[in-house]
């Protein structure tokens, strides 16, 4: 799981869009080269490229890794929050992504498109609420 995430270059935290998946999305994740590297289910369920579960995103914003535990929550402002509950970033209503101390670390697009700081597109996820993808791409050391 470390490897998936570190070889696509991705920091440590998450996303945010309005609304839930799409009917016409099946919930792929791709990398920048259009290469799939995940999957987000319709229920939150997170998949890494090989289809193994690796994490749950309940409708409440509670973030689960794939032993279920609970590791982190998206409060509905946006605020990512560790299993201790402290902030580690925030995804704003236009899709900006920060971490814990608010530098801009990507941004996720409303055709799904997600950049990393540097404005460099780094994957793809239409469909998929902003919060989710996030989560997937930013802020991934939840689902290790």
């Amino acid at each position: 799981m470390k490897v998936l995430f570190k070889s696509i270059g991705m920091g440590l935290v998450c996303l945010v869009c309005s609304g839930g998946a799409s009917n016409q999305s099946d919930g792929t994740v791709r990398d920048g080269n259009g290469a799939q590297i995940g999957k987000i289910e319709r229920d939150g369920t997170v998949r890494n490229r090989s289809f193994s579960t690796i994490g749950k995103i309940e409708s409440d914003g509670t973030v689960r890794n794939s032993s279920f535990s609970m590791v982190g929550k998206i409060e509905s402002d946006g605020t990512v929050r560790d299993r201790s509950f402290s902030s580690v970033g925030k995804i704003e209503s236009d899709g900006t992504v920060r971490n814990r101390s608010f530098s801009r670390i990507g941004t996720i697009e409303n055709d799904g498109t997600v950049r990393d700081g540097s404005n460099s597109r780094i994957g793809n996820a239409p469909g998929i609420k902003k919060e989710w993808v996030a989560l997937f791409f930013f802020f991934s050391s939840f689902f290790e």
